[in-house]
């Protein structure tokens, strides 16, 4: 029985990742051992991990994430007053409300919710 997926994303540095995810995002780290090439965040039901890719180019980066959530609107505004947004939110032909966000790393995070 498959319970729940927890992406595996690269980043080049490790402390701005953290930064990105914790303070303008609003994760916590996860786990009480600190990796150097390794990291770990967590919102409510969502936990991301990180894998050290120090010669990663953002340019040719394309992973991708999609976050299913409640009160999109309410997550927007706090994500927009932070200055992160990659793509506004917007109601979408197949039924979605959705905003972007793009990572330090060129992680795309797509946040999403029924219209």
């Amino acid at each position: 029985m498959l319970k729940k997926v927890c992406p595996k994303l690269p980043m080049r540095n490790k402390p701005v990742t953290k930064d990105f995810y914790i303070n303008q995002l609003g994760f916590k780290s996860v786990g009480n051992i600190d990796y150097p090439d390794y990291l770990m965040v967590t919102k409510d039901e969502i936990e991301i991990h990180f894998l050290l890719f120090k010669d990663l180019n953002p340019k040719e980066n394309y992973g991708q994430v999609y976050l299913r959530v409640s009160e999109i609107e309410k997550e927007f505004e706090r994500v927009e007053a932070k200055g992160v947004i990659y793509k506004t939110l917007e109601s979408k032909l197949w039924g979605q409300k959705e905003f972007s966000v793009l990572d330090p790393d060129n992680n795309l995070l797509t946040f999403g919710e029924p219209a």
